[in-house]
């Protein structure tokens, strides 16, 4: 059974969760997710089930180890976590939905203690031919409260018993194990070429609820690369006209 926590979020854009532990609850996160702990919450980093585990979330390419925070004072004492980057934290109360969710690798932000994560579905891209690292879910289990992230805003929606949505697979948060999954090529020679989606869209099939976001990190990356690489251009020119303009 997992611990019941209290927490809070803090933010808009660039939200932070607030976790409020009584003697003896605990919480586990990604390592490097944590902002600040309160006296009495000590830190145990391990691989969060044995080697099997962490070697699994390696897989999912997420980091090898995991970290509890446990409170062993008296009282009540807080730690929090930042968001990795804009976009909003979503809770998800397990016991109410089933016991199980199922949530892309890069959403995962923490749980109480007593929520297992585990490895649900693997589908390699190709990463040579096509550039893409997969699309890679994983499963959390338990009673109690898991939290995800994810980027720009969220779009709940849940699908009717047969009601099919094509997504792209970097805007897929997160879903209900009820909602049927696959991955399927985007179609038409030109679509792949010139479309600019991406060559694979995720299809979900209802009954269910599934969590999208309009700001995949990987679409974020993306947009700051080709920005920086036509600052350094103009940046280089403008050096280079000022130069001359210095020298004469």
């Amino acid at each position: 059974m997992a611990d019941v926590i209290d927490y809070t979020i803090h933010g808009h854009e660039m939200q932070i969760l607030e976790i409020e532990l009584d003697p003896g609850e605990a919480v586990r996160a990604e390592a490097g997710a944590m902002m600040f702990i309160e006296e009495g919450i000590e830190m145990e980093t391990g691989t969060g089930g044995g080697l099997m585990s962490g070697l699994k979330r390696m897989v999912t390419g997420e980091s090898f180890f995991i970290t509890t925070f446990t409170h062993k004072g008296s009282g009540k004492a807080h730690v929090a976590f930042g968001a990795p980057y804009p976009g909003k934290i979503v809770p998800l109360d397990l016991g109410k939905v089933g016991g199980t969710f199922l949530c892309q690798k890069d959403a995962f932000l923490c749980a109480a203690q007593g929520i297992e994560i585990d490895v649900a579905f693997t589908r390699k891209f190709g990463a040579g031919l096509f550039g893409g690292e997969g699309f890679i879910l994983q499963k959390l289990t338990g009673d109690g409260l898991a939290f995800i992230h994810a980027g720009g805003t969220i779009v709940e929606r849940e699908l009717a018993q047969g009601e099919t949505l094509r997504v792209d697979t970097g805007c897929l948060v997160a879903l209900a194990p009820t909602v049927g999954y696959d991955i399927q090529m985007l179609g038409g020679f030109k679509n792949m070429l010139f479309g600019g989606e991406g060559l694979f869209l995720a299809s979900l099939t209802g009954p269910g609820r599934v969590y999208l976001q309009g700001l995949p990190f990987s679409r974020l990356a993306d947009r700051i690369s080709a920005a920086s690489g036509i600052g350094g251009a103009e940046v280089g020119e403008e050096r280079g006209i000022m130069g001359r303009i210095l020298g004469n």
